[in-house]
């Protein structure tokens, strides 16, 4: 188990070493494998599949059954059992580039002669065929051109097998529209169209496509679906990842987030090279996109309906954009109970980091505290020459622990500070953010980061002003006749209305620095380092990001910090007292000049930025240290698997999206593939032991 110390290093830096293929090999097939009665370990069907298709993925398009058909690739001896050395031979398969075609290769050539014989080939895909399948003539023309006429079949080598594939879908699609097209008038009705579309694409589209492709019949006069439309619906389907980057550069130009059907096709215009879209083929995507959008005008989440095979998970591209925290918090949660206990895990994790964060630079805060409180006028009053001066008197005078006096009510008044300031901000932006697009006015912005900032005063006031006579009562600790006095004493002293002996000034110091701050962090993050739903940012992104951020935000605000801190401090003999807001800034103005507002500024940045960066590394560190009791159980063979590609770049290992992908291909030569066949009579709805049963029908 890695060290705290390179746990942050990781966070910080990131990583460059992977996990050696071995290690992670071995452990994965450990985990699942049974013995036999030699002792010697291995993996039967059912456990083949609980090592490369984790219980708490999403099956929703591939059944997970269907990864039985991986089995019988990883069986090289067809024994039933895969052994270490099979598995050690499949993980390498999995990982060449070309995987996903040889997987199938190998699936069908199963006399490992490296090539296929066409008979061979038939008989495995007869036996797979459902009865009711739509039917497929492998001696006609197009197949004729890849293994020869009945009476000279050739064997096809991996490059030939592999090409014939890719154009299979699009030929049983044609052959399927002649099956129904009779009368040969080049017409079928929308109800077969369905049929088609489910039968030799559903593993790669969405529900909300596959429920409306009856519509299709609408977008020209009649009835009926043409060849012509039906053809125009492939090669959109085909060529669903340059749609999806035609149509998210050009949202993305929009001011609203938003394109019309000729905003696509001139955006087409400038990125294809050799590919060009017609009328009717854009008819169609902006048909299905928006069906429940009549202006035209769609954004990207009506896109994400067409484009994305899981596509409920578009829901959550508008959420990604609005919130760091809160929403995210909750974007994969079970249920009201698990929402609770996330939460409140989160918020431990929150604390303990940002108790971290505050107690790292909680020397410069002390100096910051005592420089804005040194007074210009009167003899004496000028105690430190800088900020550096201040930190080594502190040192010298009260000892290395004077740089901490008052801490403690700093982290104690963390946890809710940052949580009342992020959840509030996530509040009022996720109020008015665009769900469509994700984006938000500017000035709901303000309004957001400032009510967060507000809110937060409830919380920070008493501790603050706990903390700064802490701070300040070292000054003269060698004074026998100022006793040293503790938080409770202060506390009590002062009692309630007496903790919030500045608010105001504190109110005009938070209000708008969140005001300032979380805008400039969010517009940091994704115009200027690019993050999107499909980008995640690193740490050190992150960190500059809200280093800069930090910056306008601290010293701007500087002027109110330091009328709040002349407010809150208990004042010394000989010392002015300020009676309020007004008669403490004109008292600052006249007795010490206009810089005397910027006392302590420079110390606030360098205060405001590192204690950003250690919060979130001391956050993410806890994070992979303690994760949400649980959570390990949605890990996948090498952890952190994510179910479906849909608008998002997938983080999953490759081998297993490759063994996903190979799925996808083998299941264009029919949906039944990977489901055992049953006697006459009964229904499969799933291998038993794996969530389903078979049925009598």
């Amino acid at each position: 188990m890695a060290t705290v110390t390179e746990q942050v290093g990781e966070v910080l830096l990131g990583t460059t070493d992977a996990p050696q293929l071995s290690g992670v090999m071995r452990q994965t097939f450990f985990k699942h494998a049974e013995k036999d009665e030699a002792d010697h370990y291995y993996l039967d069907e059912k456990s083949f599949i609980d090592a490369v298709a984790p219980e708490s993925e999403d099956y929703h398009k591939i059944k997970r059954y269907q990864y039985g058909i991986l089995f019988y690739v990883a069986d090289r001896e067809q024994k039933g059992k895969v052994t270490l050395q099979d598995w050690a031979v499949f993980q390498n398969l999995l990982a060449k580039p070309d995987a996903e075609y040889e997987v199938i290769f190998r699936f069908f050539d199963r006399d490992r002669s490296g090539y296929i014989d066409f008979d061979e080939f038939y008989e495995t895909w007869k036996a797979h065929k459902g009865e009711d399948s739509l039917p497929f003539n492998w001696h006609g023309d197009w197949a004729t051109l890849y293994i020869g006429s009945k009476d000279k079949r050739h064997i096809m080598t991996y490059p030939q097998f592999a090409q014939m594939l890719r154009g299979l879908q699009g030929e049983r699609v044609r052959q399927a529209f002649v099956h129904f097209d009779k009368n040969k008038d080049g017409f079928i009705e929308p109800e077969e169209f369905q049929r088609i579309i489910r039968e030799t694409a559903a593993h790669k589209l969405s529900d909300y496509l596959l429920e409306n492709l009856p519509t299709l019949c609408n977008i020209a006069a009649g009835s009926k679906i043409s060849y012509a439309n039906v053809r125009a619906f492939q090669n959109i389907i085909q060529q669903m990842d340059m749609v999806e980057l035609i149509v998210r550069n050009a949202t993305t130009k929009s001011a609203d987030g938003k394109i019309t059907r000729t905003d696509f096709l001139n955006e087409a215009s400038r990125i294809s090279r050799f590919n060009l879209y017609t009328p009717m083929e854009a008819d169609i995507l902006f048909h299905f996109a928006g069906l429940d959008e009549p202006s035209g005008r769609l954004g990207l989440r009506d896109f994400a309906r067409v484009l994305d095979p899981s596509w409920h998970t578009a829901y959550t591209l508008g959420a990604d954009r609005i919130a760091d925290i809160g929403q995210k918090a909750f974007a994969g949660s079970k249920s009201l109970l698990h929402d609770v206990l996330e939460s409140v895990h989160h918020f431990a994790l929150g604390s303990l980091a940002g108790a971290f964060g505050a107690f790292m630079v909680y020397p410069i805060d002390l100096v910051k505290t005592r420089m804005q409180n040194q007074r210009s006028s009167g003899v004496g009053h000028v105690l430190y020459k800088n900020s550096l001066d201040c930190a080594k008197k502190v040192i010298k005078n009260e000892g290395f622990k004077g740089l901490y006096s008052g801490v403690l009510p700093q982290l104690v008044g963390v946890a809710p500070e940052k949580a009342i300031k992020l959840t509030v901000n996530d509040l009022v932006r996720g109020k008015f953010t665009d769900k469509a697009t994700g984006n938000i006015w500017w000035g709901w912005e303000l309004i957001a980061g400032g009510s967060a900032g507000a809110c937060q005063v409830v919380f920070t006031n008493p501790l603050e002003i706990v903390k700064i006579r802490l701070q300040v009562q070292g000054e003269l600790a060698k004074s026998a006749d100022v006793p040293r006095r503790s938080a409770m004493w202060i506390v009590r002293n002062l009692g309630l209305v007496g903790l919030y002996k500045g608010a105001t000034a504190c109110l005009l110091r938070d209000v708008p620095f969140s005001a300032i701050y979380f805008p400039s962090y969010s517009h940091l993050k994704r115009d200027f380092f690019g993050e999107s739903p499909q980008k995640s940012l690193g740490v050190l992104q992150m960190l500059t990001a809200g280093a800069i951020a930090g910056m306008p935000a601290a010293y701007l605000t500087t002027p109110c910090d330091v009328i709040k801190t002349r407010l809150q401090v208990e004042a010394r003999k000989g010392e002015a007292t300020y009676t309020g807001l007004r008669h403490a800034a004109q008292t600052i103005w006249r007795e010490e000049g206009f810089k005397a507002f910027f006392k302590g500024g420079p110390a606030r940045i360098m205060r405001s930025s590192p204690q950003f960066g250690f919060t979130l590394a001391g956050y993410e560190v806890l994070q992979r240290a303690l994760p949400m009791p649980g959570s390990h159980a949605n890990e996948g063979p090498s952890g952190h698997v994510e179910p479906g590609v849909g608008l998002a770049e997938a983080k999953a290992p490759l081998p297993y999206l490759r063994s996903r992908n190979a799925l996808k291909v083998i299941l264009d030569l029919d949906e039944n593939f990977g489901r055992p066949r049953l006697p006459r009579g009964q229904k499969f709805t799933g291998i038993p032991g794996f969530g389903r049963k078979s049925q009598e029908s």
